[in-house]
């Protein structure tokens, strides 16, 4: 097993915001979208930002960027 980082990433000026989408928000962006989970784009979950957010796979992780025109929601399966 991965040794988790010491630093953290989650409050990085660089970094978005981030969560883990519970399971009736996860059925509603699927949804929504008229997509399965399989279908999102994936994140390992050995990436340092789902180790700080103690991401399992399978769990959909919320990605909230910020830039000049507002803010965007990207969507993320975690997978191995």
């Amino acid at each position: 097993m991965k040794k988790k980082s010491t630093i953290a990433v989650l409050d990085h000026h660089l970094v978005p915001k981030m969560k883990i989408l519970g399971e009736k928000d996860k059925e509603k962006l699927l949804k929504k979208y008229g997509i399965t989970e399989k279908e999102l784009p994936l994140m390992l979950a050995d990436d340092p930002a789902s180790q700080a957010l103690d991401a399992k796979p399978g769990d959909v992780v919320e990605i909230k960027r910020e830039d000049p025109t507002g803010s965007n929601l990207y969507y993320r399966l975690v997978a191995e």
